[in-house]
């Protein structure tokens, strides 16, 4: 930011800042959890000019900190102040979307250069004991390991899985899903993934069991499958792919099938995801609407279940973010602490932080939907 600021332009900046802060019960330099604390005063226009983004990256930088990081962010989001403060890299970006597909089959693989390719470490600190990077289930769980696994079972259930069954997992992460199918309900697999440290993560994981996992792109499946599910990679597809998605699943999919979609939502219909999280942790990824859901699968699918869970991710990413501050934090100076420099953790906290926050706010949904090509004969009862 430039440094020549007069001392009037900056108090101004500073005025105008405080004025939405109080909007939202948020204070400077007050000892509340949840209130400001400015170590550059250049923060306010930076803010002020870059929105989202200038509030991400100032925090990487170490020009304010807040007690309850998840607690400010909160509170910003519930008075609605990031509809009012946008920068001009936010408008570049929605009129990118709109002109063009930013989830073509080039840039899809971005996502699983950028983050998903990270380290196996970092994902094995923080997820737990399976490596299970979606939303827990935690009706009747309370601890992180036994919401994953009452997720995964959960997904069986309501795909009614038997032994025999060929089973497709459309963004297959590090093969957990597959392997619990597998193992517990008596199904072979294929699980196809972008990323290719997943990919050979999930053929260990997965050896000796009847799975075989694909470094591929979801567009160019096309073989019989009983049933098929997707976990927490729907969010990558675009709304400019979801017809062609569908479309792939119901070429796929047997005709008394099932198909569960699992994914991060929004109650709103965008084409673009935040700058900062587009920039530092999914590029090009963004979250679907209900009606764009819809769209995406009318006259393909009958939907016979549409289930919002989404409160369950704000205490699954209070989980993870006790995991890595642990592993961070280890006494012996861990092989993770020493690899991921201080901006790093700073970033990663800014992103587990403001994902509580949208769920908390409810800005944010997490849906299991299950659909059938052509209506299950009686009608479908879904598990809870």
């Amino acid at each position: 930011m430039d440094e020549r600021l007069q001392p009037a332009t900056r108090s101004r900046y500073r005025q105008r800042v405080e004025a939405l802060l109080a909007e939202a019960d948020v204070r400077i330099g007050s000892e509340r959890p949840w209130d400001l604390q400015v170590h550059d005063p250049n923060l306010y226009a930076r803010v002020l000019a870059q929105g989202s983004l200038g509030l991400g990256e100032s925090y990487m930088d170490g020009w304010w900190d807040a007690g309850s990081l998840d607690g400010f962010l909160y509170r910003l989001l519930q008075a609605r102040l990031d509809e009012r403060v946008r920068g001009a890299g936010e408008i570049r970006d929605a009129i990118f979307a709109r002109l063009f597909n930013p989830q073509t089959r080039s840039r899809s693989r971005e996502v699983g250069e950028r983050h998903y390719d990270l380290g196996n470490d970092l994902y094995a600190a923080m997820l737990g004991r399976r490596l299970v990077y979606s939303c827990g289930y935690w009706r009747n769980a309370d601890n992180l390991d036994d919401a994953q696994e009452d997720k995964l079972d959960l997904v069986c259930r309501k795909l009614r899985l038997k032994p025999g069954m060929k089973v497709l997992d459309i963004g297959c992460g590090w093969g957990e899903a597959l392997k619990y199918a597998a193992e517990s309900y008596g199904v072979s697999g294929v699980g196809v993934t972008i990323s290719k440290e997943q990919a050979e993560f999930a053929r260990r994981l997965c050896k000796g069991l009847p799975v075989e996992i694909r470094l591929q792109d979801y567009r160019d499946l096309d073989e019989p499958f009983d049933a098929a599910f997707s976990i927490g990679m729907f969010e990558h597809v675009g709304v400019k792919n979801y017809r062609a998605y569908f479309e792939m699943v119901r070429r796929c999919l047997a005709d008394d099938g099932l198909f569960l979609l699992h994914t991060i939502a929004s109650n709103v219909s965008a084409h673009r995801t935040d700058a900062w999280i587009g920039k530092y942790i999914f590029p090009n990824s963004m979250l679907p609407s209900a009606v764009q859901i819809a769209q995406g699968c009318e006259g393909l699918f009958v939907v016979e279940d549409w289930h919002n869970f989404g409160t369950d991710y704000d205490r699954t990413l209070q989980a993870w973010r006790e995991n890595v501050e642990a592993a961070w934090n280890a006494p012996d100076k861990s092989a993770l602490a020493a690899r991921y420099d201080e901006r790093f953790r700073r970033m990663w906290r800014f992103y587990l932080a403001g994902s509580m926050a949208t769920f908390r706010s409810r800005r944010s949904q997490l849906w299991q939907i299950v659909l059938s090509p052509r209506g299950v004969p009686g009608g479908y009862v879904a598990p809870r």
